[in-house]
């Protein structure tokens, strides 16, 4: 039995995508909580994405790589679509890459400097994905609404980052500012309610071929699961961060799980709505796929690359492990 190489293909894309959101998701997240922290917090807080921050990107270049060698047709039509959001957040994430080392060296009114910069890039790469998923699932379609409504979902990805970052900090610190992130958390949760909401309301309306996926009796009921497990993530979100600000007993790791299990739900969501197709009712899986020969050819480097990743990722985490120390990166 053979592979169908095009959606394996697929598959590790979207295991690349939804790597890339979740971990360098809460890096970004803590970098747009920057400027509510004060000098002390904000060391802190720069240490405890400073293992991982730069590896983090590596799943995004896997993913865009994909994109690229196995669905050329793809890459040239989103990313022809996408020109200038993907600029915005190239550069976003050029100068937050910049602006971390830079604040180390710095001081005085020069560190704060870095600082707002190290948040701007932070805004503007999480904005400009954000934007870009908004106009991925309405189709590149034109038009004024369209484009108020990515920028929506862009305000509600910086809101999803956001929350990913504050229940990072709830795992990697403690004190005053745990504290804090306790209640960035529960304002992020809301802007995730916000996105989720939006894209699961616009891609049965842009399309009638979603629509019949998500609004097909009896199949409509074991697809409730979807967004009755979402709820349920969510509802862990605000109970278990609650009952951290109370100082009853909770895992601090709980939050932060249940924010990656709303992620992973919504992602699959929006993969069951768009399968088959790589660009919603223009170009399918197949269509988009390159030569199977040349399909064959990467698996092999595929099989390499992948598993070393996970692994890296893996003992990375497991390295720098527990709370976060100030002066990591000083």
């Amino acid at each position: 039995m053979s592979l169908d190489l095009p959606i394996v293909f697929a598959a590790l894309m979207g295991l690349a995508i939804l790597m890339y959101v979740v971990l360098d998701g809460y890096d970004l997240g803590v970098g747009m909580l920057m400027p509510a922290a004060d000098e002390r917090e904000q060391d802190l807080m720069v240490a405890s994405i400073g293992p991982f921050w730069d590896a983090n990107e590596t799943w995004l270049v896997l993913g865009v790589g994909i994109l690229l060698v196995a669905f050329p047709a793809a890459h040239g039509l989103v990313l022809g679509a996408l020109y200038l959001p993907v600029a915005a957040m190239l550069v976003g994430l050029m100068l937050r890459g910049v602006a971390f080392e830079f604040r180390v060296k710095a001081e005085g009114w020069h560190r704060g400097l870095w600082n707002w910069l190290f948040w701007f890039g932070s805004f503007l790469a999480s904005f400009a994905q954000g934007l870009m998923l908004g106009r991925y699932v309405t189709g590149f379609h034109p038009g004024f609404g369209y484009y108020v409504f990515a920028m929506l979902v862009g305000a509600s990805l910086c809101g999803g980052y956001v929350l990913l970052g504050a229940t990072w900090l709830i795992l990697k610190t403690e004190g005053a500012l745990q504290k804090k992130a306790l209640a960035w958390a529960r304002w992020g949760l809301l802007w995730v309610a916000l996105g989720v909401a939006l894209v699961s309301l616009a891609t049965p309306l842009v399309s009638t071929t979603v629509q019949a996926k998500w609004f097909d009796f009896p199949r409509t009921l074991a697809l409730l699961l979807l967004p009755l497990a979402t709820l349920a993530a969510g509802w862990r979100v605000w109970a278990a961060t609650g009952r951290l600000k109370r100082g009853e007993r909770e895992f601090d790791w709980m939050p932060l799980a249940a924010t990656v299990a709303i992620f992973t739900l919504a992602f699959a969501g929006l993969a069951y709505s768009l399968f088959p197709y790589v660009v919603i009712d223009r170009m399918t899986i197949r269509e988009a796929a390159a030569h199977p020969s040349a399909l064959k050819f990467m698996l092999a480097g595929v099989i390499i690359v992948v598993p070393f990743l996970i692994a890296y990722t893996v003992f990375a985490y497991r390295v720098f492990r527990g709370k976060a120390r100030a002066g990591l990166y000083e």
